[in-house]
Formats: C-alpha cells, sequence, structure tokens
C-alpha cells in the first residue's frame, strides 16, 4: 500500500511512525509512507497557504490553489483523496478495514479554521476520529494509518490477530489471561485451561458479549 500525507506539520510524523507495526511495514516494503509539506506547492516567497475568510470572522483558512496543486500532482486514477476533519464520517475498525483495500491513500491534514470549501470537491472521503476538536489533521492522520497499516496482510505476526480483536465483530473483545495460573489469589478461569477448544471458544463469545452489554451496549443496538 502507498499512503501519503499532505500537512504543514512534516515534523510531527518524525517518531510516531518510525517504531512498531508502521516500521515493520515500511522496512518490510508492505507500506510505501510519505509525508509531503503543503507549503512546497506555493510560489509566493513567503510560503503563503492561508487567507482570511470572506464574510469576516475569527481565524485563517486553508487556501485551494497549494492543495489542488498537490493533489493534482500527487493522486492518480487509483487514489482515495480522505480529508481529516471533525465533520466528517466517525472512523471505527469498519472503515479502517475499508482503507486497508486500498492500493493508495492520500490524506488532507486541515489546520487553522479548515479548509476553503472547494477543496472539498477533490476528496472521496471525509474522516473523522472523534467528536472533539484537534489543533491540526496530523494527529488524526496517525492514528488513522497506524489502524489501517496493522491490517495489512503480513504486517502483525499472526493475521488472525486482526480478526478476533475489539469491533472486529460488532463486540467488544473478550478477556485475556497468560502465566501464572494464579496471581494473588487471582486464577485464570478453568475453561482455559481446560483444553477443550469448543468451550473456550464458547466462553470467549459469552464474554465478549457481557464485555459489551455492560460497557458499549450502543454496540449490540
Amino acid at each position: 500500500m502507498k499512503i501519503d500525507v499532505l500537512t504543514l506539520f512534516p515534523e510531527m510524523f518524525v517518531g510516531p511512525l518510525d517504531f512498531s507495526m508502521v516500521k515493520r511495514a515500511r522496512d518490510s516494503g508492505i507500506l510505501n509512507l510519505r509525508v509531503v509539506n503543503l507549503r512546497d506547492y506555493t510560489h509566493d516567497r513567503h510560503k503563503t497557504v492561508d487567507d482570511k475568510p470572506f464574510g469576516g470572522g475569527p481565524g485563517m483558512l486553508l487556501k485551494p490553489e497549494p492543495i489542488f496543486e498537490a493533489v493534482e500532482n500527487l493522486a492518480n486514477a487509483t487514489t482515495r483523496v480522505i480529508m481529516l476533519t471533525p465533520t466528517g464520517r466517525k472512523f471505527d475498525q469498519q472503515l479502517a478495514r475499508e482503507l486497508a483495500q486500498q492500493e493508495h491513500l492520500l490524506f488532507l491534514c486541515g489546520a487553522y479554521e479548515g479548509f476553503d470549501e472547494r477543496v472539498r470537491t477533490l476528496v472521496q472521503d471525509e474522516v473523522s476520529i472523534g467528536d472533539y476538536v484537534l489543533t491540526n489533521g496530523a494527529l488524526p492522520a496517525m492514528v488513522v494509518i497506524d489502524a489501517v497499516t496493522r491490517l495489512l496482510p503480513g504486517v502483525l505476526g499472526d493475521d488472525q490477530s486482526s480478526q478476533d480483536e475489539s469491533f472486529s465483530h460488532g463486540t467488544l473483545e473478550y478477556s485475556h489471561y497468560t502465566r501464572p495460573a494464579e496471581f494473588r489469589g487471582m486464577r485464570v478461569p478453568d475453561v482455559l485451561l481446560s483444553g477443550n477448544h469448543a468451550e473456550i471458544e464458547k466462553w470467549r463469545r459469552e464474554q465478549a458479549k457481557l464485555r459489551t452489554e455492560e460497557r458499549r451496549p450502543d454496540l449490540l443496538e
């Protein structure tokens, strides 16, 4: 998979995407990740990317010219252009799996008061990571990239790991235990020590449902 990120703050991406599964995916060639500075597509001496909104109001808006030029340069027929914005579709595991099937993703990271409305004609999707507002779109882009990357075949040590997680089947994940079998008076459930895989699977399904009913009943609705 190829991912391009268009941002005003490329330095923010140094570090978070250089470790763990994302680093493994990049090193192995499964993920081709490029972070692009929006100012590289300006043509004035001050590298201007923003301006005051027509009609007045607080803050500044990202201008359309550099964004259009960048997208036209970076995108092709297979590219899915995604705007990261609080007004977008809420990001979840289902959307992560959908994006993991794409050949090329191009993320547009907002800043200031957001984008000139005409930029929306360039995008196929608008995505939000939650009902709150951040300083800019860099952190949401990192969250989406991490969630998508770990779903790419060959990134996790066992691809089945991503099939049995929270939200994968409409429920939260069941409880997990490891050695020792007893710790400070707390014992691992006997069924997990039984070796009976059918009973273990049944117990896990029941535990997932109970946990979801208790903590996220909205998922069951």
